[in-house]
């Protein structure tokens, strides 16, 4: 891709730009991560999507996301329905069967939980404290870095690892014949695999997380209705990108894709269309650019 067409935000509606080759080439991006308005939210800013047209909306956005990743790349959609008339509607489910459809391949569905969620409860139902981050890639052989998103097990794994047996160091398939497994032995941080009942391991030892995120949501005030924390797309980032590679983000709002890019020492490409979060984008840049000392160059276009 051309050194110009990266790190750059384009001021206006995402499918004008993602249509232009010339701006997006075929295969030229590792990751896309985003979160789009939801159905009839934030009408104030960008009109407002009814329900029953929210796929119709999305498909030809999706279309040049697929074009424009790379055939390892991976697509995550931050996404959650709300109630309507008491119940759930259902437009994420009947997007993710049209995706499939377009030739997605689902690989997962991770749940961010959110910690700090506004406390109460309705007639029917609690507060809603998840979101859906869908998962799609156009094959299963995907660019992946599990080791970057290891977490420390906890203070219960020095009580473990002292009275391991010879059974943790047999990997143990499942029960029901489903190819899962367990080796507790791979749980021990070490260069070699010491023999059971050796003190003096490491005392932080890491494992890989779940697929549930635990992270607050964004508190500080970004004048931006919907602001995911930077931690949510920085995990994403870690996890399907290495350094340099180039994260797109189609609905970029007040710019946190790019901060965590930035942090990351990744590049990015963003869209938005509300002149008001642009600024607040090229602030929240700014402002990052001051505070590390950095001159990370980028551009605003329309």
């Amino acid at each position: 891709m051309n050194t110009h067409n990266y790190n750059v935000i384009y001021k206006g509606d995402c499918l004008k730009y993602l249509s232009d080759i010339s701006l997006l080439p075929d295969k030229s991006v590792d990751l896309i991560v985003t979160s789009p308005p939801y159905a009839d939210k934030r009408k104030d800013s960008y009109g407002g999507v009814h329900p029953e047209k929210y796929v119709e909306w999305f498909l030809p956005i999706s279309k040049q996301l697929k074009r424009i990743l790379k055939n390892n790349g991976s697509f995550i959609l931050n996404i959650k329905e709300h109630p309507l008339n008491g119940e759930r509607q259902t437009y994420v489910i009947e997007l993710i069967l049209e995706l499939k459809k377009q030739g997605w391949l689902w690989v997962e569905e991770y749940c961010w939980y959110k910690k700090n969620s506004f406390p109460g409860k309705w007639p029917n139902r609690f507060r809603d404290s998840w979101e859906r981050c869908l998962h799609f890639a156009k094959q299963n052989d995907i660019k992946m870095y599990q080791e970057a998103v290891k977490i420390p097990i906890g203070d219960w794994a020095e009580k473990r690892f002292k009275s391991m047996s010879d059974n943790d160091f047999i990997r143990h398939a499942s029960g029901n014949n489903r190819h899962l497994g367990r080796k507790v032995a791979n749980w021990l941080n070490k260069r070699k695999v010491f023999p059971h009942n050796v003190l003096g391991f490491e005392k932080e030892h890491y494992n890989f997380p779940s697929n549930v995120l635990n992270f607050a949501t964004e508190c500080s005030n970004k004048n931006h209705s919907a602001v995911f924390p930077l931690e949510l797309p920085s995990w994403f980032i870690k996890l399907f990108t290495s350094k340099d590679d180039i994260v797109l983000d189609p609905f970029m709002g007040s710019g946190t894709t790019a901060i965590a890019c930035i942090l990351l020492e990744r590049k990015f490409i963003g869209m938005e269309m509300v002149d008001e979060y642009v600024k607040e984008i090229k602030k929240n840049i700014n402002k990052v650019n001051k505070e590390l000392d950095k001159n990370i160059v980028y551009k605003i276009k329309q």
